[in-house]
């Protein structure tokens, strides 16, 4: 997978923003104003999730692609290395879940907000 691809996965998903809040390199996707993803805009070497902290764990045991979130909540974060071994189906899935994941973290007019979204 490459930036363009992941960029356009993540806007795809209802609500979510893009931005640069942390400098010119530094991707970020919200929903609700709350980030699910961050990644390097043009070295693209790995990415960001919010995850489950049981399945984060599980997930670090069984891919070594996957190691504690750089620069985040080691036990809410994983980083995700871009480097072949985690198929592109498997990052978008764990993209989903970490957008899942804040979306059930917003208020309930946030989420009927995005209820409205096309």
């Amino acid at each position: 997978m490459n930036i363009e691809d992941f960029r356009t996965y993540c806007l795809s998903l209802k609500g979510v923003e893009e931005g640069l809040p942390f400098g010119d390199e530094t991707l970020v996707f919200k929903v609700g104003k709350k980030i699910f993803a961050l990644t390097h805009l043009s070295l693209f070497t790995s990415v960001n999730l919010k995850c489950d902290p049981e399945k984060a764990v599980e997930l670090r045991e069984r891919y070594p692609a996957v190691i504690p979130g750089y620069h985040m909540n080691k036990k809410h974060w994983n980083t995700v290395l871009i480097d072949g071994s985690i198929p592109d189906r498997m990052l978008k899935e764990w993209t989903k879940q970490s957008y899942d994941l804040v979306v059930e973290t917003l208020s309930k007019k946030i989420k009927q907000e995005l209820e409205e979204f096309e």
